[in-house]
């Protein structure tokens, strides 16, 4: 069982500056530790025990499918903080005779969407996807919620849930949001400046329709949405990295940068390395203070030149990333896409991925997205779920697997959590097994996050009682609470395949899941909601 903090009490509902934590941490910025693992292999590992984040006690159970925790056995009535620290013992000077069962569950935030892009796609192709390029989490924040905004520039917390089919389980869904936008008396977005370094893939597989085409008609989009005072340069990569247009700000120069991405044209091999170099090696020359300064990978991440690693590559520009603070985009193409290889790029560059396979999906992500993404809200983002051990038998955080962070690093700021957009949601998804009778408090979750501009560290919680999941989750649950069970059950499902995932406890045969999805594109006329529903079918129709 890990250590336990103490924790500074405070009021939901209001973000308080927290003491930072002392320099006996970590004595280095790590990323959470990447624990994907695939297949039966997988399962053998962790039966073993050799993949623990924390020791849960209390007869903790794991799954290859993330980490079960809480135990069979109800224990002693106990005392608590705020946080699920126990203080029994304590009031005789004693200290506890042993360790509470591990009822924390704490990861980074993660806004990453290309891997139900990536399925999608697949799907599209008539091909189901690789299980292991399935990652829950990125197909649930894949679609809009109904979270309320926060009136400052942290986040809201929102915990809500439902019971599912099967006996004594229900889905918790801790939702985290950002406020769209600063707001200004006009009413018009005042977010910084961007400085954007787009580096472009123009290796020979990128001649596929749907690959470098694609990546002009979305360089193009973005540069008609960009605002005067930001910045554009163009990296590009084959066997050699060439810049084609330096720093540029587009304040008369839009045409002159249409005419570079116009020109795009591939050429032979993909050397990852030396447009990743180059890029940065741009970045920071023309680094502009008080912007957003990020550099854009566009690639299928396809990497046969130079190195072919993703820790060598972000090693060698490490420094650009640590002291002048910019990130990384990764925008995934084409139907053959190293998915992994991008993940680890944009996921240690202190940044994420998306996929785009279509102009809509292009519109969205450039259009969309990026500008939002322009306009930090908060730094090393973390949750922290603590559930109540007199309530709740057993919980499981559906996907993160990869985003885990162990729960006495929730409030050390030397351990990175994610960056976190203006106008992002952050959804995660808990499948709950409930103590028979169970009533009163559930959960309490919390996020932490750091400033942008100062790195003074903040916190929100929200609160969840078991009575609030006395609904059924096709019947009573919130139309946008359904589209997130959906998502979540399309992903257990896809990579359920290959025998190396538990299933999530409710979950209904893809057949009846569509059903589900067309009902729920029907009432809510969201187109995505009626791409999801078009998936599950054709998956459907690819299992039998």
């Amino acid at each position: 069982m890990e250590p336990h903090e103490d924790r500074t009490p405070g009021t939901p509902g209001t973000p308080r500056t927290l003491r930072t934590p002392s320099a006996s941490g970590a004595s280095r910025r790590t990323r959470p530790a990447r624990r994907r693992t695939y297949g039966r292999l997988a399962a053998a590992l962790l039966a073993g025990g050799l993949l623990l984040t924390g020791c849960g006690a209390g007869g903790a159970d794991r799954t290859s499918d993330g980490e079960w925790k809480g135990g069979d056995a109800k224990p002693r009535p106990s005392a608590s903080r705020p946080g699920g620290e126990s203080t029994e013992g304590e009031s005789d000077g004693r200290r506890p005779t042993g360790p509470p069962a591990d009822y924390l569950s704490t990861f980074a935030l993660d806004v990453d969407t290309a891997s139900y892009g990536y399925a999608r796609r697949t799907l599209a192709d008539g091909k189901l996807p690789d299980p292991a390029t399935v990652r829950p989490e990125e197909f649930v924040n894949s679609f809009r919620q109904d979270y309320q905004q926060p009136d400052g520039d942290g986040f809201s917390v929102t915990v809500d849930g439902a019971r599912t089919t099967e006996a004594n389980w229900s889905l918790v869904r801790v939702g985290l949001a950002t406020r769209v936008g600063n707001g200004g008396a006009d009413g018009a977005e005042a977010r910084p400046p961007a400085a954007l370094t787009f580096v472009v893939d123009v290796s020979g597989s990128m001649a596929e329709p749907g690959r470098l085409d694609l990546v002009r008609t979305s360089m193009g989009l973005m540069t008609d949405e960009l605002r005067e005072d930001d910045s554009v340069a163009v990296v590009t990569f084959s066997g050699k990295a060439e810049t084609r247009l330096p720093m540029t700000r587009v304040e008369g120069h839009r045409d002159r940068i249409h005419e570079v991405i116009a020109a795009l044209r591939t050429a032979d091999s993909t050397n990852v390395e030396a447009g990743v170099t180059r890029g940065y090696e741009v970045a920071v020359e023309s680094l502009r203070p008080g912007a957003t300064n990020r550099v854009v990978l566009l690639s299928d991440a396809l990497a046969n030149t130079g190195a072919t690693s993703a820790d060598t590559i972000l090693n060698r520009i490490g420094q650009a990333r640590t002291k002048h603070g910019i990130t990384l985009l990764g925008v995934g193409v084409g139907s053959e896409y190293n998915d992994a290889f991008m993940e680890q790029l944009a996921d240690r560059g202190d940044g994420h991925t998306t996929y785009v396979s279509d102009k809509e999906g292009a519109r969205k992500v450039f259009c969309q997205d990026l500008p939002a993404q322009v306009q930090l809200r908060a730094r090393d983002a973390k949750a922290q779920v603590a559930f109540d051990p007199q309530t709740v038998e057993r919980f499981r955080l559906i996907g993160y697997d990869d985003r885990r962070v162990a729960d006495g690093d929730f409030r050390n700021n030397n351990v990175d959590g994610g960056e976190v957009g203006s106008g992002h949601s952050v959804t995660a998804l808990y499948a709950v097994r409930l103590r028979p009778g169970a009533s009163g408090h559930l959960a309490t979750a919390t996020v932490r996050w750091l400033d942008p501009r100062t790195r003074a560290p903040h916190e929100e919680s929200g609160k969840i009682e078991a009575a609030a999941l006395s609904g059924d989750v096709w019947a009573s649950a919130s139309t946008r609470f359904q589209v997130t069970a959906v998502a979540a059950y399309f992903a257990s499902a896809l990579r359920e395949r290959d025998g190396g995932w538990e299933r999530v406890p409710g979950a209904v045969p893809l057949g009846s899941l569509a059903g589900h999805a067309d009902r729920l594109a029907g009432s809510t006329e969201d187109p995505a909601v009626r791409q999801l529903a078009q998936a599950v079918r054709q998956a459907r129709g690819l299992t039998g």
